[in-house]
This record gives structure tokens, sequence and C-alpha cells, in this order.
């Protein structure tokens, strides 16, 4: 008996090595294959991405006394992507830098969604990875919102760590919420409010009931409030889309209505997938006991963006906090995922979600294939530009698109012209700040939209200025660039689907 105890204890170090061995090269296989979307195109394309480069390559000039009233500030938010891109650019250069930076987001998103799922649930979810796949390049990661993206998978990193409410999970946890803070403010308040949310729901057993009810409680209080005290559009603008798109559907609808097709098969598979756990329970009762957490989670973030507003603007000189429910319906679709979760896997649904996944990158390749193709022209046209050339940029993406910018122009003016239009220093929301005065970009921010939406009069004193348009509204790859009159609007030539005074049939037509 001694000696079968014995073969028992020395069999068991291997297996275990054996089962860490396998998942290691399982975490290696996947992550290898997540991070091929950044690699398969020259730039990725990710909206505001483009942006986010542009001003790193800013932040270096003004290291370098080469850009004119632009300063930097210290800031503790909003800013750890800008931070990595900058350093890595000195290291690599900008498209490597881009590559690199965008890659760790991606991994760190992943797998933080990959580990809180895995905390909600118990056993490994590897039969959703393609799911977590298509929302780590969904419609939030295509937005370009770098700072949220990441904040929000390191949030998801710390969530894991003190789920079980151990000690030692709970202090590593604490000690990574100044990371998430400085990655973006949202990712940090998801920490904090899911994480007591949790701890509550774990020390008061027999109440925890009444933490949804709080929750939802305070989220109709808040909505109250800003409704009815601060109505002015001016100051809140409340969501136009559909109610279906706050249920976290609304990231897998990326760059057009033929992602329809995507949200249709994910709807399907995940009711599918819930009505067949529950009908197959033999005790129906203890199969929603034991996934109430889960549940709760979905309920309460889908009530939360349903009541909030899109868009708030409460300093009449500065930037709006914009696309506030969009963004927060992707934590909506991590709690659905934590519930997809926590059913019993079954072997079908590793195939479907992988045939789902890959009609949604055969997609995602076609689309940014395209902006890729319009991107190479820009970079072409501004290639031949003295450095210091002023201009501005009205480059816009097909009507149906559910992206509303693009900032290729940004990225292709790197190391030639300075884009006057650029956004972020006269919102006062980033690193990079402007003074009055500045060649190099407004101080405006209405200006700075009018100039994003071809509808600013051109002043004297703004020449020498170029504009950067599409300027074939059949193909809208074709990039042109134009010099400036002034008294003119600089989106009076060219494709633009913004409404525009009686010039408008100037459109389309080359100059």
């Amino acid at each position: 008996m001694a000696t079968v105890e014995l073969a028992v204890s020395e069999k068991a170090p291997a297996v275990i090595s054996a089962a860490l061995l396998c998942d290691l090269l399982l975490f290696l296989l996947i992550s290898c294959l997540i991070l091929f979307p950044c690699f398969w195109q020259h730039h990725i394309e990710a909206g505001d991405l483009g942006s986010h480069v542009y001003n790193a390559w800013l932040a270096e000039l003004i290291g370098q006394g080469k850009a004119p009233g632009l300063y930097l500030v210290t800031q503790w938010n909003n800013v750890l992507f800008d931070l990595l891109l900058l350093n890595f650019a000195k290291m690599v250069g900008f498209l490597a830098a881009e590559k690199l930076a965008t890659s760790l987001c991606v991994l760190v998103f992943f797998w933080g969604v990959f580990l809180l799922m895995k905390a909600v649930s118990g056993p490994p979810p590897w039969f959703l990875a393609p799911c977590i796949a298509m929302l780590a390049y969904g419609h939030i990661f295509h937005l370009g919102f770098m700072n949220y993206y990441l904040s929000v998978g390191l949030a998801c990193i710390g969530l894991s760590l003190l789920w079980d409410g151990r000690r030692n999970g709970l202090k590593v946890a604490l000690l990574l919420a100044p990371v998430i803070l400085l990655a973006h403010p949202t990712g940090f308040a998801l920490f904090v409010s899911v994480g007591v949310y949790r701890l509550l729901w774990q020390a008061l057993p027999k109440w925890n009931w009444l933490l949804p009810v709080v929750a939802v409680g305070a989220c109709a209080a808040g909505h109250w409030y800003l409704y009815w005290l601060h109505r002015s559009v001016d100051e809140v603008q409340w969501r136009e889309t559909p109610l279906w798109q706050v249920t976290g559907l609304q990231q897998f609808q990326v760059f057009g209505s033929r992602y329809v097709i995507i949200t249709t098969a994910i709807s399907f598979l995940a009711i599918a997938s819930t009505v067949a756990a529950a009908w197959g329970a033999t005790d129906r009762a203890r199969f929603w006991k034991d996934r109430r957490m889960a549940l709760e989670l979905y309920i309460v973030s889908f009530v939360a963006v349903a009541l909030v507003p899109e868009n708030l603007h409460f300093d009449p000189t500065g930037g709006w906090i914009g696309e506030i429910a969009t963004r927060l319906t992707l934590v909506v679709a991590i709690f659905g995922l934590c519930w997809l979760a926590s059913l019993p896997p079954q072997r079908w649904y590793l195939a479907a979600w992988a045939v789902v996944a890959l009609v949604f990158f055969v997609l995602i390749y076609r689309d940014t294939a395209f902006l890729n193709r319009m991107e190479a022209n820009a970079e072409a046209l501004t290639r031949a530009l003295p450095f210091g050339t002023r201009a501005l940029a009205t480059i816009h993406l097909p009507p149906d698109s559910s992206i509303p910018f693009v900032h290729i122009a940004d990225r292709a003016c790197v190391g030639h012209c300075f884009l006057f239009s650029n956004y972020e220093p006269s919102t006062r929301q980033f690193r990079i700040r402007v003074r009055p005065g500045s060649p190099v970009v407004t101080t405006s921010v209405d200006d700075s939209d009018d100039m994003q939406s071809g509808l600013y009069d051109v002043q004297d004193e703004d020449l020498p200025l170029k504009q950067i348009y599409q300027c074939d509204g059949l193909d809208l790859t074709q990039i042109c660039i134009r010099d400036l009159a002034a008294d003119e609007k600089n989106g009076r030539i060219g494709y633009n689907p913004f409404p525009t005074p009686p010039t408008v049939l100037d459109n389309l037509t080359s100059p």
C-alpha cells in the first residue's frame, strides 16, 4: 500500500508539470494568433490611433524646441498609452512603436478579460477565446480609444486578483490601481466599483441581494439629476442609437451594416447556449443560483449604460467628455462573456465561435486594407511637403460606417507637416497643450471641429494653409492636397458627408 502511495505522489508533479506546460504552450499560441491583426497591414487602422501617433511625434518635437506654442503638462490619467508609444518610438521609430504599443494593449485586454472570466466562472474559458478575440478587435479598438482600452484590460486583471477575497490577491490588485488610473479614469472607476461590489457581495451573504437594487437606484438617481437639472444640449447629450446595442452587441458592429451578420450570429449563439444549459440542468434552481453573480453584473451594467449620457460638456472652453455610453458597452460585453463562461462548456461551442470569428476577421481585414490604401495615398502626398507645412484635413469613412472618424492624415503628417486641425491640445484633456497664437495647432475646440468637418471659414491670418481631402466621391481612397484661400470653407471641394452651405455643389469635383 505504501508503495502505491509513493508511486502516486511521484507521478503527481509530472502530471502538474505537463498540465502547466500545456497551458503555457496554449497561452503562447493564442497570443501569437491574437496579435496577427496588428501586423497584417502596414499600419494599424484604429480611429484615434493615428492621432496618438501624431501627438507622440509632437511631444518629441516639443522636447527638441521645434513645436512653437506647444508645451507638455504632467498628467496622472489618460496618458499611459501615450507614454508607452513615445518611449517605444525613441527606441525603434514610430511605425514599429505603433505596433509594439498596440500589441501590448491587445494582450493586456485579451488576457485580462480571460482571467476575469475564469475568476467568475471557475474553469479557464478556452472555448470562448474566439469571442474574446473579436471583442479585443471590436468597436472600441477601432475607435482607437487606446488609453481607455488599456485601462479596462488592466481593470479586468485587477478584478480577477481580488475576486476570491484573498489578502495577497487584494494587495497586488491595489498596487495595480495607480497604473489603471494612469491609463484612464473610467477603467479605474470600473475596478473600484466592481471590486467593492464583489467584496461586499462576499462579506454580506444574507444582504447581498440589496447590492443590485442600490446600484440600479444610484444609476437612476444620476440619470434623473443630469436629465432634469442639466437638460441643455450644450451640457448633456443622450444616446440616439437602438437599445439593443447597449447589450454589448455594438462592440461587434465595427465598420458597417455588413457586420449585422456577426451580431446576429453572436445573439443566436448566446441565447442558444443559455437555453441549452438551463434546459439540461438537473437542478434548475441551483443552476441560476450558482450563476447569480455573473447575471447580476451583466444586468446592472446594462441598466447603468442605458441610463448614462453619451456626451458631457461642463467646461465651455474645453472639449467634450465624449462617447461615454459607447465606451461602457464594452464593459457590458465583458460581463456578457463572463455569463457565457459560467455555462457548462459543450464541444460545439468552440467550433461555432471559431466560425463566427473567422467571418469577423475576414471583414476586418477587408476594411483595414481599404483604409491602408487611403493612408498610403495620403503619405505619398505629404512626403513631398517641406517640414513645417501647415494643413487641415477632411478624411471621412463611408456613410454606413459605425466608426465616425479616422485620423489618417495625422499619421501621414508625421515628419512632414503640422495638422492645424489637431484636436487634442485645445481640449485640455491630454498631455500636449497649446498657447494662443501657436502656428502649429488651433487653440479653439470649435474651430478644430469645424476644420475636421470641412465647415471652417479660412481666415487671412491662417494662410499659407493646405487642405488634405478625398477628391473622388466614388473612390474614397483617392487623396488630394490643395492650397486654401481666405474666406472659403475648407471642405468646399471634395467628398464631404457633412451639411455645407450653398457651395455644396462644388463637392465631388477636383480643384
